[in-house]
């Protein structure tokens, strides 16, 4: 059972990294944090609408694999025997 921890643990730390990299690279929709680091101009760099959508599909993939990671974890602890 330490093995399989010890594997979401890693999964988990990586998730965690790539979600951030992710929520990060998705375009702002104006107001909010975005504006106020110059994310709130509009510019002819910003993702084609195919780029955009799959950008939302990976993310979304991704965050159901860390909640699925955070889920096994939290069972592995509540259910291991001391």
């Amino acid at each position: 059972m330490a093995i399989l921890e010890l594997i979401l643990q890693v999964i988990l730390g990586i998730t965690s990294l790539l979600l951030t990299l992710l929520i990060l690279l998705h375009k702002g929709r104006g107001g909010g944090l975005s504006d106020m680091f110059g994310g709130g101009m509009t510019s002819a760099l910003g993702s084609s609408g195919l780029a955009e959508r799959n950008l939302n599909r990976f993310t979304i993939v991704l965050a159901l694999v860390w909640f699925t990671t955070i889920v096994g974890l939290g069972l592995i602890t509540k259910f291991q025997v001391i």
